[in-house]
């Protein structure tokens, strides 16, 4: 019995671990975000997961990246601008930079 509740215990942990990375994928291929970015290379974008690098220890960094989704932005990752995105709600945009912050 015990040995049965340890590796239910296992599973669950190694899922609650590697879901962020699926949390949101969803939304941001509904909103086209992975039309222009990658969780793990870069296509026009930075990947997600270099995004996620560069902004580690940043504490303001999920209100930037969620300003940054609606407004769009330029020179941080190149001459490439990152368009605007008005479809995003205040809401998805918060979600969104925060999975994309707990991408590893």
């Amino acid at each position: 019995m015990k040995r049965t509740i340890l590796a239910a215990l296992s599973v669950v942990s190694t899922f609650a671990v590697t879901m962020p990375a699926f949390a949101d994928q969803a939304l941001a291929t509904a909103k086209n975000c992975m039309a222009c970015h990658a969780v793990d290379k870069k296509v026009v974008g930075p990947s997600y997961q270099d995004v996620a690098k560069k902004y580690a220890g940043d504490k303001a960094a999920a209100d930037k990246l969620a300003a940054k989704i609606v407004a769009g932005g330029t020179g941080v990752w190149g001459s490439i601008p990152m368009p605007a995105n008005p479809q995003v709600s205040e809401a998805e945009s918060k979600k969104l930079a925060a999975w994309v912050l707990s991408i590893k």
